[in-house]
């Protein structure tokens, strides 16, 4: 609270999802990790096939939270709606866990 008090710009509360990056050596292999990612609730994951053809699998979660706290120095919610966005926030990383 100290340092968004003293904030004099614009501040925003982050929580990013999880993303595990794997190096697959075959696209089948690529393609049954990410299958089984998305039944397992990892709807964002994907593949990337770079132009070396390394081929990568991301999985990742979709517990994300992006909050404006502050505008231009002034503080537009209460330290109550702080706590509760730590609150959420921690759940969420239970979640990733």
């Amino acid at each position: 609270m100290t340092a968004l008090e003293k904030a004099t710009g614009d501040v925003v509360f982050k929580f990013e999802p999880f993303v595990l990056h794997v190096m697959c050596q075959e696209l089948q292999d690529a393609q049954l990790l990410h299958s089984i990612a998305v039944d397992s609730g990892f709807r964002n994951s994907g593949i990337t096939v770079g132009r070396g053809g390394k081929i990568m699998m991301a999985v990742r979660g979709t517990h994300c939270l992006e909050v404006p706290l502050s505008h231009k120095g002034r503080l537009m919610v209460s330290e109550e709606y702080i706590e509760f966005l730590v609150h959420v926030a921690n759940q969420k990383m239970e979640e990733n866990i």
